[in-house]
């Protein structure tokens, strides 16, 4: 993580933090607005740090079953897959893990809306039966620009989500002229889902201006969160910070998120410093994502961590698949052998655990 003055991060909600991301990489058009002058939208503290308290500690990962390439391969009605999602779940389960992050796409939407939402019902049906909640997310500026729907690609040998897609891809995301089409995906699925306690929380927008963005990503962040808002679920709302280089908007979503997520590959002590500059803002803290062995994020230094403050621990990867994140971001192995050691992920496609110290710290933290 970049280096960075802790103290900038606790005055008037206006800095963000940041770490490493997935990759080391106005009024607007469309019924978003900026906030009219003394103004707030959000949950008031008292109600959001409620919510939060009367909830158990909330540990997990970022979920993809490890038959799928990408967002659209888990959700399109063709490569659904209920029976590798139970399976991976209850593996979840077993270590204690009691919540996943779970990315959507629009364009899965698009092709059948009411077939798309039938299967997230019958994925939260099934990772309620692990006792498991989950985090939907809507948008995503990350990885390939150019989301197709049908038969997605297939993986790239020792390639890091090289077939994840961005949603809604680019120029998509600059273009405000998109937006009206994807108002209503994002108005139908939290009007259908917005009283459902299955779900914890909704991540509106994954790493806005990421891929060499930046500002770009602006107006989508705004329009994401005045549609989200208007319908006003009773989940909480969030976009993560992620990267401290994006002022503009890490005070945009800090300004506009119920609870505060964030995003930090660092280690125990970079999660630390993070954590009491982010306590600043009075609001519940969850790290939705970390854990990058090579780069020193992992269960041993930083859960802990996240434990003592109650910060809810969200790791990258839970089983080894199509994703390929076991790879590094920035380290290919284009002949596909095994890395010196794995980047995410928990388990092996088998079940069994990549290091069983790991998932015995996980239980031992979960009191599972």
């Amino acid at each position: 993580m970049k280096k960075l003055s802790w103290l900038l991060l606790g005055l008037a909600l206006l800095g963000a933090p940041a770490a490493q991301a997935q990759k080391v990489k106005t009024k607007t058009k469309g019924g978003a607005a900026m906030l009219a002058p003394g103004q707030d939208v959000r949950w008031p503290r008292a109600k959001a740090n409620a919510w939060y308290q009367a909830r158990p500690w909330m540990t997990g990962a970022n979920f993809i079953p490890s038959t799928a390439i990408n967002q659209l391969e888990m959700w399109q009605a063709a490569t659904f897959d209920p029976t590798t999602i139970d399976k991976e779940l209850g593996w979840a389960e077993g270590i204690g893990f009691n919540t996943m992050r779970v990315f959507l796409h629009d364009l899965a939407w698009k092709e059948d809306p009411a077939g798309f939402k039938k299967r997230l019902n019958d994925y939260l049906a099934i990772a309620d039966k692990h006792h498991i909640c989950t985090i939907f997310v809507f948008f995503d500026d990350c990885w390939n620009k150019g989301p197709k729907a049908g038969p997605q690609p297939a993986p790239r040998a020792g390639i890091h989500n090289s077939g994840w897609m961005q949603d809604p891809g680019d120029p998509a995301s600059r273009d405000s002229a998109t937006f009206v089409q994807l108002r209503p995906y994002v108005t139908d699925v939290l009007t259908s889902f917005g009283h459902d306690k299955r779900i914890a929380l909704w991540d509106l927008y994954n790493e806005p201006g990421n891929e060499g963005k930046g500002n770009a990503s602006l107006p989508l962040l705004r329009n994401v969160f005045a549609w989200a808002e208007a319908v006003r679920p009773d989940q909480p709302l969030s976009s993560g910070l992620w990267n401290l280089d994006l002022r503009v908007l890490n005070t945009y979503q800090a300004l506009h998120s119920d609870v505060i997520t964030y995003h930090n590959y660092g280690d125990g002590v970079e999660q630390q410093h993070l954590i009491e500059a982010l306590e600043t803002h009075g609001r519940p803290l969850l790290c939705t994502e970390y854990m990058a062995r090579p780069r020193n994020s992992r269960f041993a230094n930083v859960l802990p961590v996240l434990k003592k403050y109650h910060v809810a621990a969200i790791n990258w990867g839970l089983v080894a698949g199509k994703t390929n994140t076991k790879y590094a971001w920035d380290t290919p192995l284009p002949d596909g052998s095994e890395p010196n050691e794995w980047f995410h992920e928990v388990f092996r496609p088998d079940g069994t655990p990549y290091r069983q110290d790991e998932t015995d710290l996980i239980k031992k933290l979960t009191s599972k």
